[in-house]
């Protein structure tokens, strides 16, 4: 998305929780998307992986930021505000 300084996002999120980068991921419509994975204890409790899109406003990566350093998916709720960002990933391709 032009307009968004992806770098700043980038390295702001990197300086909170590891963080890696992807060039795509197939739901370009949604651009900037940022997938929070579960960390070891989440992943025990069952979380998966959440998917965030339109995460173009510093406010909503700061927002992720914070749920990602107190656990995130499985760990800590996921604040209310990122409902309004969450969307449903694509389904994977198989091959046939």
């Amino acid at each position: 998305m032009t307009g968004v300084d992806h770098a700043a996002q980038t390295a702001r999120l990197r300086a909170q929780v590891p963080v890696r980068v992807s060039a795509c991921l197939d739901v370009c419509e949604h651009a900037n998307v940022i997938v929070v994975q579960p960390s070891a204890e989440g992943r025990a409790a069952g979380a998966r992986p959440v998917w965030l899109g339109l995460v173009n406003d510093p406010d909503a990566t700061e927002d992720i930021a914070a749920w990602a350093r107190a656990g995130g998916p499985g760990v800590a709720p996921r604040p209310d505000i990122l409902d309004l960002y969450t969307i449903t990933p694509p389904r994977r391709r198989t091959a046939s």
